[in-house]
C-alpha cells in the first residue's frame, strides 16, 4: 500500500510505482554490467555499447519516429472510432514501409556493418537477428505509445519487468554459452520478447481500441505523423549516430578501453535517468497534450519541479559520493579511470532534466520548428565540442561537452518559453 501523500499525488503515484519497476531492473542490471565486464572486459562493454546505439536507432527509425505522435493522438482519440482507424491505418502502411527497407539494409549489408562498428567480420550474425528482429521492434514501440496514450501506468511498468526479466536470462546463457558474440545476439533478440510479453498482458485490452480487421492501406494521418518522424530523427537517430562517432573516435585516438570506461558511464547514467524519465512519455506528454492556457501550463511545470527536483538532485549526490563504490560493484578495478566522469556526466543529467520537462512543450503542442532548432543546435554543440575537447581532456572531454550543451540548450528553450511563464494567462 503506497502511503497518503504519495497516492494523492499523480506524478508521485506514477513515479513511485514505475521507480519499483526501474529498480527492479537497476538491480539486475548491476548483475549483468557485472558479468559483462568480468568476462568481456572494457572492449567488450565498447562492442555492446554500439549494439545498443543500433538499437535505439531502429525504435525510432521501424515506426518513422511515430511513438509521440502515437502517445499524443491516442490520449486525444481515445474515444473516437473513426481518428483511432485512421490513425492505426496510417502507422500500418508506415511501420510496414520501414520494416521492409530496414530488413534489406541490415540482412544484406551485415558484413559492412561488422566491420564498421566492431572493426572485424566476426560478428556478422549478430546484424542478421537484428534483421529479423525489425517487424517486432516496430510494433512493440507503437503498442507501447498507446500504453502510455492511454495513461495505463500499471500495465506499463508490469510489462517492462517481466520483459525485461526474460531479456535479461536470455542474455546470461548466452553469455555463459557463447561469451560476446552470445550477448550482442542476445541483445538482438530481445524486442522479440518484449513484443510477446506486451500482447501477453495488454492485448486484449489493444482490441478495445484497434479494430484490426478495418485497418487498411492507407495514410489519411500521414502528415501530422511526419513531424514527429522529424523530431524523432533528430532526437534519437542522430543522437545515437554521435554517440557510435563519438565512441570510434575515442578508439581511434586513445584506446577502445578508454572508449569502453566511456560507455560504462553513460550505461550508468542511462540507468538513474530512467526513474527520472519514465514519467515523461507516461504522464507528462498525454498531460500536456490537454492543457490550452499558459496558467495551466506554468502551474503544471512547477508542480513537476516542486515534485521531482528534490529526489533527482538527492539521487544525483547520492550516486556521485558513491561512485567508486559503484564502479567497483557495477563494473571492475580496471574502470576506477571513470571516476572523474561522473561531475560532468550527472551536472549535464541534472540540466538535461530541467530542460526537458520545458521542451515537452514542443511535443506536446507539434511545434516542430522549435523542436527541430533546438534539437539540432544541443546535438551540433555536443558533437563540436566533443570532437574538440576530446584531443584536450580524453574521454571526460565528452562528458564535458555534455554539461555544457545542455547549458545553452535549457537557456534558449526557456527563451522560447518565456512568454508562457511571464505576463497574463493566454491560449497557447
Amino acid at each position: 500500500m503506497l502511503p497518503k501523500f504519495i497516492r494523492n499525488n499523480l506524478i508521485l503515484k506514477i513515479t513511485s510505482l514505475n521507480s519499483l519497476v526501474v529498480g527492479a531492473r537497476l538491480l539486475i542490471s548491476l548483475v549483468v554490467q557485472k558479468l559483462l565486464a568480468e568476462y568481456t572486459g572494457q572492449s567488450g562493454i565498447a562492442k555492446v555499447g554500439q549494439l545498443r546505439n543500433i538499437s535505439s536507432m531502429l525504435m525510432s527509425l521501424t515506426s518513422l519516429g511515430t511513438f509521440n505522435g502515437v502517445v499524443k493522438y491516442v490520449s486525444e482519440y481515445k474515444s473516437d472510432q473513426k481518428n483511432l482507424l485512421k490513425l492505426f491505418s496510417t502507422l500500418y502502411v508506415i511501420s510496414f514501409t520501414a520494416s521492409v527497407v530496414l530488413f534489406f539494409i541490415l540482412f544484406f549489408g551485415a558484413s559492412y556493418l561488422s566491420n564498421t562498428l566492431f572493426f572485424t567480420n566476426d560478428y556478422v550474425v549478430v546484424f542478421k537477428v537484428t534483421a529479423v528482429a525489425v517487424p517486432f521492434i516496430s510494433m512493440h514501440r507503437i503498442f507501447t505509445g498507446v500504453i502510455n496514450g492511454l495513461s495505463d501506468y500499471k500495465k506499463h511498468a508490469k510489462i517492462e519487468l517481466i520483459s525485461y526479466f526474460f531479456g535479461i536470462v536470455l542474455l546470461l546463457v548466452s553469455l555463459y554459452f557463447y561469451s560476446l558474440k552470445g550477448v550482442l545476439v542476445a541483445i538482438a533478440l530481445t524486442p522479440i520478447i518484449q513484443f510477446t510479453v506486451l500482447i501477453i498482458i495488454f492485448g486484449r485490452l489493444l482490441k478495445e481500441y484497434i479494430d484490426f480487421k478495418s485497418i487498411s492501406f492507407n495514410i489519411p494521418l500521414l502528415k501530422p505523423l511526419l513531424g514527429f518522424t522529424l523530431m524523432s530523427f533528430i532526437g534519437t537517430v542522430l543522437l545515437n549516430y554521435i554517440e557510435i562517432d563519438l565512441r570510434t573516435l575515442i578508439t581511434d585516438i586513445i584506446s577502445e578501453a578508454e572508449a569502453g570506461s566511456w560507455t560504462a558511464m553513460n550505461s550508468i547514467s542511462k540507468i538513474y535517468m530512467q526513474f527520472i524519465t519514465i514519467i515523461f512519455p507516461i504522464y507528462i506528454l498525454p498531460k500536456y497534450a490537454t492543457i490550452k492556457t499558459s496558467f495551466k501550463f506554468r502551474k503544471e511545470v512547477f508542480q513537476i519541479y516542486k515534485t521531482l527536483i528534490p529526489l533527482v538532485l538527492g539521487g544525483m549526490l547520492l550516486v556521485y559520493f558513491s561512485r567508486n563504490i559503484l564502479i567497483q560493484i557495477i563494473y571492475t578495478k580496471e574502470f576506477l579511470g571513470m571516476q572523474s566522469l561522473f561531475k560532468w556526466q550527472l551536472l549535464g543529467d541534472f540540466v538535461k532534466f530541467v530542460a526537458i520537462v520545458l521542451s515537452y512543450q514542443f511535443l506536446a503542442n507539434k511545434q516542430i520548428k522549435y523542436f527541430v532548432v533546438t534539437e539540432l543546435l544541443s546535438l551540433s554543440l555536443y558533437y563540436i565540442f566533443g570532437r574538440c575537447f576530446v584531443n584536450d581532456f580524453g574521454s571526460e572531454g565528452i562528458v564535458m561537452a555534455h554539461f555544457l550543451r545542455y547549458v545553452i540548450y535549457l537557456v534558449i528553450v526557456f527563451y522560447i518559453l518565456r512568454h508562457q511563464f511571464i505576463g497574463k494567462d493566454k491560449a497557447i
